[in-house]
């Protein structure tokens, strides 16, 4: 994906935190919560990203179901 159209990838980012700095700015995202050891909303469904957990815990507990 490229980092640089944040336009274009903020129609397709399912981050719903308000004030997110990064959205829409995939590679800054996918670094955040690399370094958080987390991962970033577009692996979650929209229920489960408004939980804001980004736990890639919370990721392998919700596919167990």
């Amino acid at each position: 994906m490229d980092c640089v159209n944040q336009k274009k990838n903020s129609a397709r980012c399912n981050c719903s935190y308000p004030g997110c700095s990064r959205h829409g700015i995939c590679c800054e995202c996918i670094s955040y919560h690399r370094n958080h050891s987390e991962l970033p909303a577009c692996y979650f469904s929209a229920a489960e990203e408004r939980t804001y957990n980004r736990s890639i815990s919370y990721f392998v507990g919700s596919r167990r179901s």
